[in-house]
């Protein structure tokens, strides 16, 4: 049995959990907006490894939410989790973090078409791509991109369509006259990400420690203050 500790850091949304193979057993979040992970995230760790009864040596790997997201919050996950594979000897995993999003369909009674998740980004963009929800399987149908919205966004979509994230305001604000859409507002979490990391750790699908870095997607923009 694989003990995986997962690290979800690319919202404002601090996120652990301790999984069994694919099955989360401990769980510790915050959603309080105005903190830094970095006061959350070790602490999470300590948490959900009591609640597990399991020590760190006990681990068999640390997966991680890759991006794209928050450039803060993606350093200090995937930091965090570098330091520990590093400190255990043990496999890094990262998981896209869309891949995790849509994976919310299992919890929405979503049982087919258009799986859309949708990562706030600047102004009116989003991070998004999409995938085909058919038999109970997810297949993306594109790749992960910095989509501008407008009225006309996703239209070559007919069948139901489910966005999910913490960008769907600016998408539903948009396409309010575009039939067959289900908006349902959610930050990434650790709960969807157990079977995927699970699913990669079966097959050593996983990420060279020392060069390992988040999918951040567009460049750090350092905002300068305006003179007075």
């Amino acid at each position: 049995m694989a003990l995986i500790l997962l690290l979800e850091t690319t919202t404002i949304n601090c996120s652990v959990a301790l999984a069994e193979d694919d099955k989360v057993i401990a769980i510790k979040e915050d959603k309080t907006p105005g903190y830094s992970h970095a006061e959350k995230l070790h602490l999470f760790m300590e948490a959900v490894l009591a609640e597990g009864q399991k020590e760190l040596l006990d681990l068999d790997a640390v997966a991680v939410s890759k991006g794209p997201g928050s450039y803060t919050g993606l350093r200090i996950g995937v930091s965090a989790a570098k330091g520990l594979c590093y400190a255990l000897n043990i496999p890094l995993i990262a998981v896209d973090t869309l891949t995790s999003i849509a994976h919310q369909y299992q919890s929405l009674n979503f049982s087919s078409g258009y799986v859309i998740p949708v990562l706030d980004a600047r102004r009116m963009e989003v991070y998004t791509s999409v995938f085909e929800l058919k038999g109970g399987a997810l297949t993306p149908l594109s790749n992960v991109e910095a989509k501008i919205i407008d009225e006309n966004s996703y239209a070559e979509l007919k069948a139901n369509r489910l966005f999910v994230g913490d960008g769907v305001q600016k998408i539903e604000d948009e396409i309010l006259d575009q039939e067959n859409s289900i908006f349902v507002q959610s930050l990434p979490s650790t709960q969807e990400m157990a079977k995927i990391a699970f699913d990669k750790y079966k097959i050593s699908d996983t990420e060279d420690v020392a060069y390992f870095e988040p999918f951040y997607l567009k460049d750090f923009v350092i905002k300068k203050k305006k003179k007075a």
